[in-house]
């Protein structure tokens, strides 16, 4: 049984992985695509598979895939994966990095607007049946820091251009520029200077060693009191105890978590006593459109296989 391309059997946010598959007979419909619905079909289907895609793939998985030329990853991130030894047996890997920055850049805008107008006010207050008025604020007219400037903050960007609000990029080379009003480093001076004109800090980027509890104590010191943490990237970017003491205290006014460290939070962890945050489960990304934005990603990357057309998109190099 011959497949060019098997879709490995685990699917993601709750997407079966059956849609995935015929995305891509839509877009490919000259290659045979088999959709693994098992572990024995995994092994039987890797084994003649020119390319695979799916969330994971085991060192167990490549070793028997042995025609691979192609992986694609269903996630941004490939800690996970055998990457170098899918890289000894000469196989390209790709990732779906770009395809959750719409659903997350309008989730960040739903939670700026949340605290913005104190709609999460009104929510608990209808809650207890109570008719009564307080005063919200306006977003235009505030600033906005987005550290981290790739796909998903580009978006966030993107989506405040009609609010009239100033916004500060922070990335790691600045003099690349980019949608923000100003750009500056994560040098230390740099980013609290930024802080301290912040009324809303996003946080988007990747969990490196430079970004590890990049907001903490002395972070957090230099941001307004009326300001607003957004995490919508890694929970490891945040000092945890340190957000929970300034959110109990007074010294932000607010936060809004996508993800949070730890994962998932515990049920009796103090996040979840305020009043002060919104809490999501790690979902800002998730929408029908997924597996249609990956298959996209892949059909570039077979046409590239096939010198089909010139560039490999969505390369991981290291």
């Amino acid at each position: 049984m011959d497949s060019d391309i098997v879709v490995l059997r685990r699917g993601t946010e709750a997407l079966p992985t059956s849609a995935y598959a015929e995305e891509i007979r839509t877009r490919l419909p000259q290659y045979q695509v088999r959709q693994a619905e098992t572990p024995q079909d995994e092994i039987e289907y890797l084994r003649r598979a020119r390319v695979a895609t799916g969330i994971d793939i085991s060192e167990k998985q490549v070793e028997k895939a042995e025609n691979l030329e192609l992986f694609v990853v269903a996630s941004s991130g490939t800690d996970h994966l055998p990457t170098r030894q899918l890289r000894e047996k000469g196989v390209t890997i790709a990732n779906a990095s770009g395809i959750h920055a719409p659903g997350i850049a309008e989730q960040t805008l739903g939670y700026l607007l949340m605290f913005a107008r104190k709609i999460n006010q009104g929510i608990a207050q209808k809650q207890d049946h109570e008719w009564r008025h307080y005063q919200a604020t306006e977003l235009q007219g505030s600033t906005v820091t987005v550290v981290g400037l790739g796909s998903i903050g580009k978006e966030i960007v993107n989506r405040l251009e009609p609010f009239n609000v100033d916004t500060i990029g922070i990335r790691y080379t600045p003099s690349k520029g980019g949608p923000t009003d100003e750009v500056v480093g994560f040098d230390s001076e740099s980013v609290h200077r930024a802080l301290a004109r912040t009324d809303y800090l996003v946080l988007c980027s990747p969990l490196t060693s430079t970004t590890k509890r990049l907001i903490s104590e002395e972070e957090i010191g230099t941001l307004s009191s009326d300001a607003v943490l957004i995490n919508v990237a890694r929970g490891g970017l945040v000092d945890t105890p340190c957000l929970v003491e300034a959110l109990q205290t007074g010294e932000l006014r607010g936060a809004a978590l996508d993800v949070t460290d730890p994962e998932p939070l515990p049920p009796d962890h103090p996040l979840w006593t305020l009043n002060n945050v919104i809490i999501t489960p790690h979902m800002g990304g998730h929408t029908p459109k997924h597996w249609s934005r990956l298959a996209d990603i892949l059909a570039q990357n077979i046409r590239a296989l096939d010198n089909e057309q010139p560039e490999f998109t969505n390369v991981v190099s290291d």
